[in-house]
């Protein structure tokens, strides 16, 4: 399994959603169906907070879900408890492996940021580097997996991420899994070194994705294409103009700092995470047939796969610009 789906701390780390000021990080919608709740003519749909109001001009009432730590964010979703959510493109393919009642209707980053980080001094200067050593990194995690069978590696060792960087700061040989968006930045402000190694950099790098539930795809779709029409506003948006989200971001959780978050933003624009090449911005929400099979070949053949699957059950391009 990859890392847990839905982690606040995930989604806290490695970005700040753009017209959804993240706090949490369940995204939920509609009541059941077909019976759909309409409030004040806005169809309840639960998310994050609304900055702008894009979702509101779309007919859209959209909230916070929390979710525990220890609860199954694929689960949740598909028990029919939210309706939106937000995972990688690798943990949807397993999803549909398993049959659950999930599917990819957006990507909100094009790229994933998440890497390994060593010291400068460190002998390990790209990912195949990392035989002999240990990593701190999420127990079971696929892009791990992915390294051993790709660099061919007998003697690389995972030792449990505490999400921290105390140990990264007191032990020069540490080397642990980060969000290029995140953990460098606190690194830096403790006077720390550090260089960083993208995970993507060994082909191995699935979308990060927003996911409905199949029975919402299938009888509201004007609801899904209203919801991902929004969304992608919001980030396109975002990228221009992050004043106003980080403001109600800040008071939704005050542990933030702007400059923290101008750290975020900086990294999401010079990795091109959200946008992909096209800094325009044009692309952003986009995803092909070609990259999703591309995952899917990779899990397949690490055996996190083992049905086989036909990897468009797993997505839809019928909601995208």
């Amino acid at each position: 399994m990859n890392q847990p789906p839905f982690r606040t701390i995930d989604l806290l780390r490695m970005a700040i959603l753009p017209a959804l000021a993240v706090a949490l990080t369940l995204v939920a919608g509609c009541r059941r169906h077909p019976n759909l709740e309409v409030k004040d003519g806005l169809v309840q749909l639960r998310l994050q907070a609304v900055v702008k109001g894009y979702y509101k001009q779309e007919g859209l009432d959209v909230t916070i879900l929390p979710l525990s730590g220890y609860t199954s964010g694929m689960q949740v979703l598909a028990s029919g408890s939210a309706d939106f959510g937000l995972t990688a493109s690798d943990q949807t393919l397993e999803a549909a492996a398993r049959d659950l009642p999930i599917i990819a209707v957006d990507a909100t980053m094009q790229h994933d940021p998440q890497a390994i980080m060593v010291h400068q001094g460190s002998p390990v200067h790209s990912l195949a580097d990392l035989e002999g050593h240990t990593v701190a990194a999420q127990p079971g995690a696929t892009w791990f997996k992915y390294l051993v069978s790709q660099y061919h590696m007998k003697d690389v060792r995972e030792t449990p991420a505490t999400h921290s960087i105390a140990n990264f700061l007191a032990d020069p040989n540490y080397i642990q899994q980060i969000f290029v968006t995140s953990e460098p930045y606190f690194v830096s402000k403790a006077g720390g070194d550090f260089r960083t190694i993208l995970i993507s950099s060994a082909g191995y790098d699935p979308y990060r994705v927003l996911v409905a539930r199949k029975d919402l795809v299938e009888e509201h779709p004007d609801i899904v294409a209203r919801f991902v029409r929004a969304s992608i506003k919001g980030w396109q948006d975002y990228l221009r103009d992050p004043g106003p989200a980080n403001t109600l971001i800040l008071k939704l959780n005050p542990a933030q700092n702007r400059d923290q978050m101008a750290y975020t933003l900086k990294a999401l624009k010079e990795g091109n995470f959200v946008t992909g090449p096209d800094t325009s911005g044009a692309q952003i929400g986009r995803m092909t047939a070609e990259r999703w099979a591309a995952t899917n070949n990779q899990l397949t053949a690490l055996g996190v796969i083992r049905k086989p699957i036909d990897p468009a059950t797993a997505y839809t391009l019928k909601f995208l610009p």
